[in-house]
């Protein structure tokens, strides 16, 4: 059973793995012998193409016949999380380029929005949804408007009223000693 067992495209490192222990415990209830270096080459090679690379390193840098399940999952559990934080990543990066195309180019300085001269009042928006904070880099709100900002002047006002002040000064006085 395990033979044809196969990681799908859409599936997690935990799911997959989950999936494959209820069909080793299953085949070890009906008399099948089943060692974990054998359940763990049968993870490598059931892996999808998108784990090709970590399973060839896994398979040169380890000794797959003493590793133990948890540790394979482990290590591909943080390729996993890789993945996804780069995919994140790039999906906000896909964002951000489609909405740069909305508008009709005149959007310069700090984001607010695109205004038409001419005749009638047009269709302008002052949808905020966009706009991207120059202090924190966040969409929906202006650099003036940020909390992140607030927080901070507010810090350094109660900073300030708190501040012990010393002051000092210095007289230096310098005498002529030549009475020629």
């Amino acid at each position: 059973v395990l033979g044809v067992l196969w990681m799908k495209e859409d599936e997690s490192v935990n799911d997959f793995f989950s999936r494959t222990l209820v069909i080793a415990n299953k085949m070890t209830a009906h008399g099948e012998s089943l060692s974990q270096s054998q359940i763990v080459e049968k993870i490598l090679r059931s892996m999808t193409t998108k784990f090709e690379y970590v399973v060839c390193s896994i398979e040169q840098s380890s000794d797959t016949t003493t590793m133990s399940i948890d540790e394979l999952q482990s290590s591909l559990l943080v390729h996993e999380g890789r993945m996804n934080h780069h995919k994140v990543k790039q999906e906000e990066q896909a964002l951000k380029i489609s909405n740069l195309g909305r508008g009709n180019g005149n959007t310069r300085g700090r984001g607010r929005g695109s205004f038409s001269r001419g005749r009638g009042r047009g269709r302008t928006s002052n949808s905020k949804e966009y706009v991207e904070c120059y202090k924190c880099h966040k969409l929906g709100h202006y650099q003036s408007e940020c909390l992140n900002w607030e927080e901070n002047a507010n810090f350094a006002a109660e900073f300030n009223e708190h501040e012990e002040i010393l002051l000092m000064t210095q007289q230096h006085s310098c005498t002529n000693t030549s009475d020629q």
